[in-house]
C-alpha cells in the first residue's frame, strides 16, 4: 500500500487544519491506520490511531481538538487539527499496518508510511 500525505502548511496559533492521507494500492485489506509525528530533535510521538476495527485512539496531548476520521470510498485518512498550539509544530507523517498484531503497538511501528507533511504553528 502506497501513502501521500497533504495538507500541511504554517498557521497560527488556534487555527486548524486538515491533513489528508489518500490510500492507493492494495486497498481491499483490513488495516489498521494513524498519524504520528516527529519534531526537530524530539522522538516520533504517535497522534492518533484507528484499528482494523474503526476504534479510535488519540495521545493525551491532542485529545479534543484532532480528530481521526476515513473515507472508504475515496480511500483517504483525515486528520482535522483545530486549536492548533506551538508545541504540535512537526513533520507529520500517515502509517497504516495490515499485519493482525497491529491493534498492538503504535502508529509509529506501522509497517507503511507516507513521506509526511509539515506543520508548523505560529505563536
Amino acid at each position: 500500500v502506497q501513502l501521500v500525505e497533504s495538507g500541511g502548511s504554517s498557521v497560527q496559533a488556534g487555527e486548524s487544519l486538515r491533513l489528508t492521507c489518500a490510500v492507493s494500492g492494495s486497498t481491499d485489506k483490513r488495516y489498521c491506520m494513524g498519524w504520528f509525528r516527529q519534531a526537530p530533535g524530539k522522538e516520533r510521538e504517535e497522534v492518533a490511531r484507528r484499528s482494523m476495527f474503526a476504534t479510535l485512539t488519540y495521545a493525551e496531548s491532542v485529545k479534543g481538538r484532532f480528530t481521526v476520521s476515513k473515507d472508504n470510498v475515496k480511500n483517504t485518512l483525515y486528520l482535522q487539527m483545530t486549536n492548533l498550539r506551538p508545541e504540535d509544530t512537526a513533520e507529520y507523517y500517515c502509517a497504516a499496518d495490515d499485519r493482525w498484531t497491529c491493534d498492538l503497538i503504535g502508529a509509529p511501528e506501522y509497517n507503511y508510511r507516507g513521506l509526511g507533511t509539515q506543520v508548523t504553528v505560529s505563536s
